[in-house]
């Protein structure tokens, strides 16, 4: 069975070296904080997910869930509990707004318990987190009485949400969509169609699920822009008040999925359902791409978790399996072998896990901030800002990070040898579950085209090149603060291959979108390396004043140098070969014939 120890302390070091409370105490939220009540929130989200949710991750794997004739939906054993602990505890409504009984927590802090709910059991968390999503997009076009009416149901946990989007013909192309809606006299609708891939679609953890929909209102124009948002409640008011009619909403089959098997992927059905439209009418993609940029935030968050999970166990494997000898002579000649984390290639993979957790964390915190800034800050030129950073950085955070989180769970099953292919160890269920990461929210592939012709070819690329210039000012303070450091000048290569990349792609894109996409997964990943390699920077200098102040007692900020360095050294030097790929000519990718495929 696999053990989980959540990194609070972490999550402190970045909170305490890489935010400036003080700096940002005009945010909503900040004026209060500190970071006795932030530790205190982490070691509380930490235990519930260690020891109520780790638990159930395994067992729910072999359980899966389970459609019955009428079109219910039970959860595996233990889940329904676990989820009143969690929304008992107030974590659904951790970083929603107080005014529908949030807690208002900012999410730069918040990050750290998603983190941790994803990395002890996906499965369970695919279920939460849905009201302080839903917040956003039913605050800002929401009516009063939608909000009155399901967002404090939504935000306390009684109720919970998803997302009815996918349809059996169509995924990332929306526009194809064949669900269509019917005004009503009332001012209400009636929704008819069928979607797919509906994560939590039908379940028993709460008595009603609100359905966020997009259909297409009938006589409204074809395509993405004749798109409406609606509001679909699984259960109706009846005539005095109470939430106890059926809607015309079922689960028609439960997804067979490689994955994620506690968690309930429903085929579900709308058979003239009632629902109500949030928002104005053909603006439908506008509320939900700002719930969708916020669940692709979520799932680079997932990745790190469940990576971060993967490692621990694999460096615990390593250190106690006893295989083979030291290549230079045995480490303990007492014992019959020595422990795996001798060889020279389990120290490298373990390596490259922790290295990249470590600096994907601090990326998280980073963009958490950003986040914050969008939706808590008073100045609106600087709200304006933080939105297009974030809005350049979100692609990146999807995608880069759940391909390496990916990777590393593969990684991390290379370890136990034959045992990691095996069920009892658990890791296998870790590679089985991160692998919807990269698919999921918009595929990794379409998010490198969002980012090279919608990110890159708005104004030039200037985001991207302020982006550039911001590191350039924090590389220098390095090479005062970290000057024998390898992460410095290999950062300053990795800068220039980012500056090369994006004028290159800046240009291309205007004259040929078809041969600029065709390095449109090179550019995300190379601007993935520079992002974390940004947060090494940040960390090494921070662990460098520790050192200095003669406050690294336990050995861990000289630890983290090192794992600056490899990051430097291991890693880091791909942004050359990223380079040398999105500069080679797209013939290669596009002139050959489909019937010689």
């Amino acid at each position: 069975m696999l053990s989980y120890d959540p990194p609070v302390a972490d999550y402190m070091f970045l909170f305490k070296e890489l935010i400036d409370l003080d700096k940002h105490r005009h945010l909503r939220g900040f004026a209060d904080l500190d970071f006795e009540v932030i530790e205190a929130v982490l070691t509380e989200s930490g235990k519930i997910a260690s020891e109520v949710m780790l638990p159930l991750s395994a067992s729910g794997d072999r359980e899966g869930c389970t459609r019955h004739p009428d079109g219910r939906v039970t959860t595996p054993s233990g889940f329904s509990d676990a989820y009143r602990a969690y929304a008992g505890g107030g974590w659904a409504g951790l970083a929603a707004p107080t005014q529908y009984g949030g807690q208002d927590f900012p999410r730069t802090f918040a990050t750290a318990a998603m983190e941790f709910r994803s990395a002890s059991n996906q499965s369970f968390d695919m279920y939460t987190g849905w009201g302080e999503s839903i917040a956003e997009i039913m605050m800002a076009h929401g009516t009063a009485d939608q909000c009155d009416t399901y967002l404090t149901r939504l935000i306390s946990g009684e109720w919970s949400a998803t997302m009815g989007l996918t349809e059996p013909h169509c995924g990332t192309d929306v526009g194809l969509l064949r669900t269509h809606a019917v005004p009503q006299p009332d001012g209400s609708y009636k929704v008819t169609g069928t979607k797919i891939f509906n994560s939590g679609g039908e379940h028993d953890l709460t008595d009603n699920i609100i359905h966020f929909v997009l259909a297409r209102i009938e006589g409204d124009p074809p395509g993405s822009k004749g798109i409406s948002l609606f509001l679909m409640p699984k259960l109706l008011r009846d005539e005095n008040g109470r939430f106890d009619l059926h809607n015309a909403v079922s689960c028609g089959s439960i997804e067979h999925k490689m994955g994620l098997k506690g968690s309930a992927t429903c085929v579900m059905n709308y058979d003239e359902a009632t629902a109500w439209l949030v928002g104005e009418p053909r603006q439908g993609l506008i509320g939900m791409f700002k719930l969708m940029n916020a669940i692709r935030r979520r799932t680079g968050t997932m990745a790190v978790g469940v990576s971060e999970l993967a490692t621990q166990n694999a460096v615990a494997y390593a250190k106690e399996r006893l295989q083979g000898r030291a290549l230079a002579g045995a480490k303990r000649p007492e014992a019959m072998a020595d422990p795996l984390i001798v060889q020279p290639d389990v120290r490298r993979t373990l390596m490259k896990l922790k290295s990249f957790n470590e600096g994907a964390r601090a990326l998280l915190v980073w963009s958490g901030l950003i986040a914050d800034i969008v939706d808590r800050t008073p100045d609106k030129a600087e709200g304006a800002a933080a939105e297009e950073r974030l809005a350049l950085i979100t692609p990146v955070i999807k995608a880069y990070l759940s391909d390496e989180g990916f990777n590393n769970t593969v990684g991390a099953q290379q370890m136990f040898g034959g045992h990691g292919y095996m069920a009892q160890t658990g890791v296998e269920q870790l590679v089985r579950d991160s692998r919807m990461l990269a698919i999921a929210e918009g595929a990794n592939g379409v998010q490198g085209v969002d980012l090279v012709l919608r990110k890159l070819g708005h104004n030039q690329g200037q985001s991207a090149f302020d982006l550039i210039d911001e590191i350039v000012a924090q590389l220098a303070a390095n090479r005062t603060s970290t000057p024998s450091l390898s992460l410095v000048e290999a950062m300053a290569q990795a800068l220039d291959d980012m500056r090369e990349a994006t004028t290159y792609l800046v240009g291309l894109g205007s004259r040929d979108r078809e041969a600029a996409c065709a390095g449109a997964t090179d550019y995300i990943h190379l601007m993935g390396l520079v992002l974390v390699g940004y947060m090494w920077l940040r960390i090494a200098e921070a662990a460098t004043r520790q050192i200095k102040e003669d406050r690294d007692e336990s050995g861990e900020m000289a630890a983290k140098l090192m794992r600056a360095r490899f990051f430097a050294e291991r890693m880091l030097p791909e942004t050359s070969l990223r380079l040398t790929r999105i500069k080679a000519s797209a013939d290669s990718v596009m002139a050959l014939e489909e019937q010689w495929f």
